[in-house]
């Protein structure tokens, strides 16, 4: 499912967008999508969903679309930025917020089906370096990066992130392992680490970057250092 987002205040520009989206994904994408407009940045914000993609007007109340962007930014948000505008001045202030694109008004319907082929792209991309993860009746998407190191307790996997936090949900560690990429080395029968986070192994425990430790068996130190070196020269490259 790939969520979209139409940020304009003009009603017809959001219809017609909204039009061309729904076209476009008929033609060229199997994959099921939603679409939610807003007439302005504050009620964008204030929805507290995250998109996949969020189409933004600029020249609005404020907060415009740049404020509306900056604030989405400052909150993590990494949805695709693509800027729907008549301002044709403000193309440089589009990669401050990292825009994933920039079109003007009125569309020009090649223009709008080049973006959308960029976009799909990026969408699938993104997911191959993510986890889906499924908690009660939701889903999760986890980008691998973020992933510190992962743990079975009991019959739930803990996957400790970047930012300090923890998700867990129910799984086996076997059938985690063949869902994540090679980046990610078992060093215990309870333990996938993030080679990325690695900075060493010390009396058999995998130091991390932020400290914390997990732990390695014995069998698996030498594999250890030899992955972590195999990913270092292949992330070098």
């Amino acid at each position: 499912m790939i969520t979209f987002a139409i940020c304009d205040d003009e009603p017809w520009t959001a219809r017609e967008l909204a039009g061309c989206l729904a076209d476009y994904m008929e033609e060229h994408s199997t994959a099921a999508c939603t679409v939610s407009s807003f007439s302005g940045g504050r009620a964008l914000l204030e929805s507290g969903s995250g998109f996949d993609v969020v189409f933004l007007d600029i020249r609005m109340e404020q907060p415009d679309g740049m404020e509306t962007a900056r604030l989405l930014r400052q909150r993590g948000d990494s949805s695709l930025l693509v800027f729907v505008t008549v301002l044709k001045e403000c193309v440089f202030d589009a990669f401050q917020v990292e825009a994933f694109d920039y079109l003007l008004k009125p569309l020009d319907g090649v223009r709008f089906r080049q973006t959308m082929d960029r976009i799909l792209r990026a969408l699938e991309q993104r997911a191959a370096e993510s986890l889906v993860i499924r908690r009660g009746t939701g889903w999760e998407v986890v980008p691998l990066s973020d992933i510190v190191y992962c743990e079975v307790l009991g019959r739930k996997i803990y996957l400790h992130k970047s930012d300090g936090t923890v998700i867990d949900y129910y799984d086996r560690l076997e059938d985690l392992e063949r869902r994540v990429d090679g980046r990610f080395f078992k060093c215990h029968r309870s333990y996938l680490v993030n080679l990325g986070w690695v900075r060493g192994c010390q009396d058999g425990q995998a130091v991390l970057a932020q400290g914390a430790r997990v732990p390695v068996s014995r069998l698996r130190e030498r594999e250890l250092t030899r992955s972590l070196l195999c990913y270092m020269k292949e992330k070098g490259r």
